[in-house]
């Protein structure tokens, strides 16, 4: 089976989520999350991508899209996207994302 190399987007911004005042920055909780997705996942090809919900990258209209939903709708960030799902907001949980990448066909 050939394994589709999944996108991870971790949606956040420099500032702490009000909600979530005694946690990790967006920023922290994407580096902690590249860091156990390769120990989990080794030689199993995925991309994470960090973006500023205030920032968001203007030549990719999806993100920018989804950057506003995530003000708009007051969502706790960071939020963690695979391929468009949201797998985690505020506070990630691993289980959760090892749960959907493994629908991908990864194998830990």
């Amino acid at each position: 089976m050939t394994l589709k190399q999944v996108e991870i987007c971790v949606y956040g911004a420099d500032m702490i989520c009000p909600s979530c005042v005694h946690l990790p920055s967006s920023k922290e909780t994407y580096e902690w999350l590249e860091a156990a997705i390769k120990r989990k996942y080794p030689n199993q090809p995925f991309s994470i991508t960090y973006i500023d919900i205030f920032n968001p990258p203007e030549d990719d209209e999806a993100k920018k899209a989804f950057a506003k939903k995530v003000l708009e709708e007051d969502l706790f960030y960071p939020v963690v996207v695979i391929e468009g799902v949201i797998v985690g907001e505020g506070n990630p949980r691993l289980k959760s994302i090892y749960a959907e990448m493994e629908k991908y066909g990864y194998r830990g």
